[in-house]
């Protein structure tokens, strides 16, 4: 008998370790990101910290400094004997990025500052409708060059990055859906770059992804690795944090748990689907349950109104506030079985809309999750209140420098 030939291996090949530069270059990303989410530190914190010497600590530090990207100073007070340790700070003032949001209705724009400092910032309301990418990319840009114009000649952008309401394909940028903003297959953040004239590609996030970017980096989440933001405006959308981590999905598309079907037959949704978490649960319904849906009636003001009312005792505004509380809870209940998470934050109106509901959210968790995946989860309202999706754009635009902190601002100051 002649057996069948073994398949040919391919050779084995060596992988290469890292070399001395790619060890530096993390180094220096690695204590940078240190000073831009922790503040000012000593050299001897981030020797503790990071887990190397105190000579490597002085040269990554003499390096950043060099670069103008953080300083170093004596502390103020030290209460110690001897020699005490440099603090290293960010150069807020000199190094920033450009952080847009883009909701259903408002525009903002920020000039952000290394370490998190919001330097300057624009806003003004937007009328729901049409997304009009001329007039949109105008009023932002125009807000950027209005706060350069303001900032000293040393500074430096080093990055801009902008939050919308709506799917965001992860390749390009191009906002391919957004039922909310009334936007389809929108290159948004090619035209803006293009308007800001910057030499800087503009990274665009969804805003609820950026909104669990800001709680876990700024947060109520800070140093929970596995967690789910549901952010809400007119519609709901859903970030999660798993191991540390931005789940994305394949395109980018990943948490859009406001489509996720809670009701089948229910409400009609902006998506074209029957019962998902945000028709149940979204502004219009809440407000049509309250009997305050009309011409003028939305936005968070309309939604604090419900709360409010149902807080002086209005049994209609409570009603709809326990009627959409359920279907909250039913789709947190679901959320919490898939992916287990240690913390769920609510988020943009769904904070105020959680406050007035809990006893409801927490009674369908107590129903519907699973004894092991429930038992240690904790419901949060976010710490950035309105802020989040504006923060969390401002570090995925400080993303690139954390990476690669001296080829990045060497590339922008050319």
């Amino acid at each position: 008998m002649i057996s069948d030939p073994q398949p040919l291996k391919e050779p084995q090949t060596m992988r290469a370790g890292p070399s001395q530069e790619d060890i530096r270059r993390h180094n220096l990303g690695a204590l940078l990101r240190h000073v831009h989410l922790g503040g000012p530190i000593s050299r001897a914190e981030l020797t503790s910290k990071m887990g190397l010497n105190r000579s490597t600590i002085m040269a990554l530090t003499s390096d950043l400094t060099a670069a103008g990207l953080v300083r170093e100073e004596l502390p103020r007070e030290t209460g110690r004997a001897g020699r005490p340790s440099l603090v290293v700070r960010p150069e807020s003032a000199r190094v920033y990025v450009f952080a847009f949001d883009v909701g259903p209705d408002r525009l903002v724009a920020a000039r952000v500052g290394l370490g998190g400092v919001i330097l300057d910032r624009r806003e003004t309301t937007r009328e729901r409708g049409k997304f009009a990418l001329d007039e949109l990319a105008g009023v932002l840009s125009g807000f950027a060059r209005q706060m350069r114009r303001k900032t000293r000649d040393d500074t430096v952008c080093v990055g801009a990055a902008a939050a919308v309401s709506g799917g965001v394909r992860k390749g390009d940028g191009v906002v391919t859906f957004g039922p909310n903003l009334m936007a389809h297959d929108v290159p948004f953040g090619e035209e803006l770059g293009r308007r800001l004239g910057l030499g800087l590609p503009v990274s665009v996030g969804n805003d609820a992804n950026l909104a669990a970017l800001a709680e876990h980096s700024r947060g109520v989440g800070v140093a929970v690795r596995d967690l789910i933001c549901l952010h809400g405006d007119v519609g709901i959308g859903g970030g999660i944090i798993t191991g540390g981590h931005l789940l994305g999905g394949f395109d980018g598309y990943g948490g859009e748990v406001g489509h996720m079907v809670v009701n089948p037959g229910g409400r009609e949704c902006s998506c074209g689907s029957h019962g998902c978490l945000e028709a149940e649960v979204g502004e219009r319904a809440l407000l049509e349950l309250a009997g305050r849906y009309g011409p003028g009636q939305h936005g968070r003001d309309a939604v604090r109104a419900v709360v409010d009312a149902a807080d002086r005792g209005d049994i209609v505004a409570q009603e709809a506030l326990s009627r959409v509380g359920d279907w909250l809870g039913l789709g947190v209940a679901n959320l919490v079985n898939i992916f287990n998470p240690e913390m769920v934050i609510f988020g943009g109106m769904l904070r105020e809309v959680y406050l007035g509901s809990a006893a409801q959210v927490r009674s369908r968790l107590a129903l519907h999750a699973m004894a092991p995946q429930r038992e240690h989860v904790r419901l949060r309202t976010s710490a950035l209140g309105d802020h989040a999706t504006l923060v969390g754009a401002a570090e995925l635009a400080f993303a690139h420098v954390l990476a690669d902190p001296l080829e990045v601002l060497a590339r922008v100051s050319i």
